[in-house]
């Protein structure tokens, strides 16, 4: 006896299905190396390295561990470690020991790194403000904090579920 399939295949997607994905995806990508390329021509400093100074201005005394900040940025612990060599090598980041755990360095903010992010933050915001704001009326910018709000709840709930072995 046949039986009816009321859902869609799960291993596949409709062609709607693949349209939205794909404009997402564009979307998405296209934020991301527009917000990078910007800081890169204005301030001479990559998407990453914000991201990691922005999570030092914002901790108490302007500092971190590797832990704190692979928690931070969602990055893996070499990433965040090749990176933070990289911004110290440039001045805005420096290691200092942790009295509390001698295996762990705290990684904090210098004056020059306060300075980037200062000088960089203004024409950053302007650029989101352009791309973000100004392209969404009020509605559409509710609408999409719902949809980034379903969407992380349904990323943290995939990063805890057990792996989905697809039966046939």
């Amino acid at each position: 006896m046949a039986t009816v399939r009321t859902r869609p295949d799960p291993r596949k997607l409709t062609d709607d299905e693949l349209e939205l994905f794909q404009a997402f995806h564009t979307m998405r990508r296209g934020f991301d190396r527009t917000l990078d390329a910007q800081l890169q021509h204005d301030d001479g400093i990559s998407i990453s390295e914000l991201e990691v100074l922005m999570a030092l201005t914002r901790s108490p005394g302007r500092r971190l561990r590797v832990r704190d900040l692979v928690e931070v940025t969602g990055w893996e612990k070499s990433r965040v470690s090749h990176q933070v060599t990289r911004m110290a090598a440039r001045g805005f980041v420096e290691r200092q020991e942790c009295a509390e755990d001698r295996r762990a360095s705290w990684i904090h903010l210098t004056g020059e790194g306060r300075r980037v992010v200062v000088r960089a933050l203004p024409k950053h915001s302007a650029t989101i403000r352009r791309i973000l704001f100004d392209a969404l009326s009020a509605e559409q910018q509710e609408e999409l904090l719902g949809i980034a709000h379903a969407m992380t709840a349904a990323i943290a709930a995939e990063d805890c579920a057990p792996p989905d072995d697809c039966d046939d």
